[in-house]
């Protein structure tokens, strides 16, 4: 399927398909969340998606972001990134310093991307995520 055959319905199922990527994926997480929201708060399919996930101990508030796509699937703090923008900019920043790591041979305190064994066949890969996610989040059209 090329780029000019992807229409809304193409969308609609590749964004139930993050979706349930994503409930999977904080299922196995150390965390309390609440509901993941239907839709995503930003995307661009089939590439990447940010989802809003509501806080436990604030019901109504986005307590997590959860990113997935054609990348790693990773979350973080909305306190810390308290907008989708902000989120992507800061999961290209903390993907970019992890490269960094996986570069070196060495590994982060708090994450991993594979396994050890394959880091540095991962390192690039995670690199060019983390800059194409860094060039989106600074694109003023890509955002509201």
């Amino acid at each position: 399927m090329t780029a000019d055959d992807w229409d809304e319905a193409d969308d609609e199922k590749w964004c139930a398909e993050r979706r349930e990527t994503v409930r999977e994926y904080l299922a196995r997480q150390p965390l309390k969340f609440g509901a993941i929201e239907d839709e995503p708060s930003w995307y661009v399919a089939p590439y990447v998606s940010v989802w809003a996930v509501e806080s436990v101990a604030h019901p109504g508030d986005i307590g997590w972001w959860v990113i997935c796509g054609d990348l790693p699937t990773d979350y973080a703090l909305a306190k810390d990134a308290p907008t989708p923008r902000e989120a992507v900019a800061a999961f290209a920043k903390r993907w970019q310093t992890l490269s960094g790591l996986m570069e070196q041979g060495k590994s982060h305190p708090d994450m991993t991307v594979g396994s050890p064994s394959n880091a540095a066949e991962l390192a690039p890969l995670l690199k060019a995520r983390a800059a194409t996610l860094a060039d989106w989040a600074r694109d003023d059209s890509l955002w509201d």
